[in-house]
C-alpha cells in the first residue's frame, strides 16, 4: 500500500481504543454482566481455563491463550485419547519451560470437567453439533466461555443458549475473530460513518451449502469413543477418518485436513456456516444489522437468483457474491459515493482516506486472533460483553442457517428477525431445530 492510499487515522491508535473494548464504534455496547456466582473466582485475577475440544482449532488456540498473563490452562477434554494426550504434552512441555507448575488434567467427558469448581472459564472448539449443549451446560455450571463460531447447529439452539447466558450471568464471546482485525474494523468504521455513502449491496463471498454425507465406511480408531463423537446427532452416518482427523504422538503429527464433518449437511452446514459465520458478521456489522438479520432470502438457482441472497428491512442487498477473479473469501462494500473490499490479507478502497494507516513492518491483520483472546479475558475480568457477545453471535448464525435453509426448500424465505420466526410458512419452521437422538435434549 503506498503512502498516499493511507488515511490520516493512526492504526495504533484506532486499535489501542477498539480492541479491549470497541469503544467508539457506537455499533458494539458493552453491556454488563452480573457477577453472581464468579465473586469468588476473580479475587486474584488469575483465571484458571479448560478445554474442550482439542482438534486442529483448540490446539491452535491452545497456543494463544496459554501464553497471555494470568492465565492458567489446567483441563482438557476430548473424546479422542491421542488428542488428550496431545494436550497433556504440549501444555507440561510448556510450563516446564516457563518455570511453573501448573498441574494439567484431561477428561473424555465434558461432564467432568464442568463439575471442577476451580475452573473459571472454557474454550470449546468441538464439532458444531456439540456447541450449544456444552456452552449450555457451561452455563449452568457458571463457566464463562469461549465458543468458536458458527454459534450453534440450529437456530432453536442459538435461541436457548442466549437465554441461558444471560440467565446465568455468563460472559460468552463468539471466535469471530474478524471483529479484531485492523482492516475489518476500519472498514466496518468508514462504511458507518458514511465515508462511502449510502451502501446499496455488499458481497460477501463465502462458498457454499454442505452436501449429503458420502464418505466410506472405515474403523473406528483405538482411543476414539465415537458415540461420543457422535452425541446428540441424529443422522445415519458412520465413522471416517476425514470426520475427526488423525494424528500421531510419536512422531509427533498434527492433523493435515479440517475436520470434514463442516462439508455435510448431516453433520454440518458447509461454506455457508463455515466462512459465513465470519464474512456475513462482517457484512452485518458494517451495515447495522448486528442482533438483527435479514427479511427475505433466496437461495441461488431460484428463477435468475445467481447467488444466494439476503435482503434487509433497510434496502441494502447482501449477496454471497465474488469480488475478485480469485474468489477471496472476504466483502465488497458498495456506497454511493465509493466502495471497500476486506479480506484477510487485502484491503482496497476507493479513495485514499478510506485505508488505515500501517506503521512499518504491521500488516492488515493487526490484532487478530490474539487480540480476541485478549478481549475475552478482559471481559471476564471486567464482567462485561466482549466484541462477539452472544446475541451477535446468535444474529450472524441465524443468517448462515437461513441461507441452508433456503438452499434446502429451494425456494425464497420471508423472515421476522425480531420475533425470530418465519413469515406463515409452517414448512420452513420445521427447520429451526433437528430432533436429537435418543438420550439427548435441548
Amino acid at each position: 500500500m503506498n503512502k498516499e492510499k493511507k488515511s490520516l487515522l493512526s492504526r495504533r491508535k484506532f486499535m489501542g481504543t477498539s480492541l479491549l473494548g470497541a469503544a467508539g464504534m457506537g455499533v458494539l455496547p458493552h453491556v454488563s454482566v452480573g457477577k453472581g456466582v464468579h465473586n469468588e473466582i476473580i479475587r486474584d485475577e488469575t483465571f484458571r481455563l479448560g478445554f474442550i475440544g482439542l482438534g486442529r482449532q483448540g490446539n491452535g488456540l491452545l497456543n494463544s491463550f496459554i501464553s497471555l498473563s494470568n492465565v492458567e490452562v489446567v483441563a482438557g477434554c476430548d473424546v479422542y485419547a491421542a488428542k488428550r494426550q496431545r494436550f497433556l504434552n504440549k501444555t507440561q512441555a510448556y510450563y516446564k519451560e516457563n518455570k511453573r507448575e501448573i498441574k494439567v488434567e484431561v477428561y473424555e467427558n465434558y461432564h467432568d470437567l464442568l463439575s471442577r469448581k476451580d475452573v473459571d472459564a472454557l474454550v470449546i472448539a468441538t464439532p458444531d453439533h456439540w456447541h450449544a449443549l456444552m456452552a449450555i451446560d457451561a452455563c449452568k455450571a457458571g463457566k464463562d466461555i469461549y465458543l468458536e463460531k458458527p454459534l450453534t447447529f440450529t437456530i432453536k439452539e442459538g435461541q436457548e443458549l442466549v437465554k441461558a447466558v444471560r440467565d446465568n450471568n455468563i460472559v460468552l464471546a463468539t471466535g469471530s475473530m474478524q471483529r479484531s482485525y485492523a482492516n475489518f474494523q476500519q472498514a466496518v468504521r468508514m462504511v458507518q460513518k458514511g465515508r462511502i455513502g449510502q451502501v446499496s449491496k455488499v458481497y460477501a463471498c463465502v462458498g457454499g451449502p454442505p452436501k449429503p454425507f458420502d464418505l466410506p465406511k472405515e474403523d473406528i480408531p483405538e482411543g476414539l469413543n465415537w458415540d461420543l463423537w457422535m452425541g446428540p446427532l441424529n443422522a445415519p452416518i458412520h465413522f471416517n477418518n476425514e470426520l475427526n482427523p488423525p494424528i500421531s504422538l510419536n512422531p509427533p503429527e498434527n492433523e493435515k485436513i479440517w475436520g470434514g464433518w463442516r462439508w455435510y449437511k448431516e453433520t454440518g452446514g458447509g461454506l455457508t456456516t463455515d466462512w459465513g459465520a465470519h464474512m456475513f458478521d462482517i457484512a452485518q456489522w458494517a451495515i447495522g444489522m448486528d442482533r438483527s438479520g435479514p427479511i427475505e432470502i433466496i437461495p441461488a438457482g431460484y428463477q435468475d437468483t445467481e447467488y444466494l441472497t439476503f435482503k434487509y428491512a433497510n434496502g441494502v442487498t447482501v449477496t454471497e457474491q465474488p469480488f475478485d477473479d480469485k474468489e477471496s473469501r472476504g466483502c465488497k462494500f458498495f456506497g454511493k459515493d465509493g466502495w471497500i473490499e476486506v479480506s484477510r490479507s487485502h484491503y482496497e478502497a476507493s479513495d485514499p482516506s478510506l485505508y488505515p494507516v500501517l506503521d512499518e513492518g504491521e500488516n492488515l491483520q493487526g490484532g487478530g486472533g490474539r487480540a480476541h483472546h485478549i478481549d475475552f479475558m478482559e471481559s471476564v475480568k471486567r464482567r462485561k460483553d466482549p466484541i462477539a457477545p452472544v446475541e451477535i453471535g446468535h444474529s450472524t448464525c441465524v443468517t448462515c442457517n437461513l441461507g441452508n435453509i433456503a438452499y434446502e426448500l429451494g425456494r425464497p424465505l420471508k423472515w421476522n428477525p425480531a420475533k425470530e420466526q418465519f413469515e406463515d410458512d409452517p414448512e420452513a419452521e420445521k427447520h429451526l431445530h433437528r430432533a436429537y437422538r435418543p438420550g439427548y435434549r435441548l
